[in-house]
């Protein structure tokens, strides 16, 4: 007599069940396959994000950003003054600290940032500033350019 006679399960109301000859047959085992590990099985079965970004945009929407503000004439008129004095002095790599405004990439608005470094050049044509650092600073994002060179300095000679 074979394993499968010898059992006999009862299943439902006291009767055998369709499937009881399947019970007792021995586990298939693939020749042709790798058994796969318990952690990546496991994984089948994880849970998964049904709606993928979707934190990602909610971050993002509630990233807050920053409006550009527009200079009044004597703010303006005090950074292209300290921009002269820095252009006439650029030979001695003055070490200043420039505020500017930046654009942000996703979204309207941006960021006030800070350079702080030596000046290498002021491209009037491109009309930016070049930093030692390699940062580019468009010139009229500039909200305020600030240092130790200034400390002093008279400004006459350049009005």
């Amino acid at each position: 007599m074979s394993q499968r006679e010898k059992v006999t399960v009862k299943s439902g109301a006291g009767g055998t069940g369709k499937y009881d000859d399947l019970m007792f047959l021995p586990h298939h085992v693939s020749p042709a396959r790798p058994k796969m590990s318990l952690i990546d099985r496991a994984a089948q079965f994880s849970p998964f994000a049904a709606l993928s970004g979707y934190d990602s945009a909610i971050r993002e929407t509630a990233r807050q950003t920053d409006e550009f503000v527009l200079l009044d004439e004597d703010h303006r008129a005090e950074v292209d003054l300290r921009l002269r004095w820095i252009k006439n002095h650029l030979k001695e790599e003055p070490q200043v600290s420039i505020t500017y405004f930046l654009p942000d990439e996703k979204k309207s608005g941006g960021a006030y940032v800070t350079a702080t470094g030596a000046v290498k050049k002021i491209d009037e044509y491109e009309s930016c500033v070049w930093m030692s650092d390699r940062t580019v600073i468009p010139i009229e994002k500039i909200y305020e350019i600030d240092g130790q060179v200034f400390a002093g300095t008279d400004f006459s000679e350049l009005s």
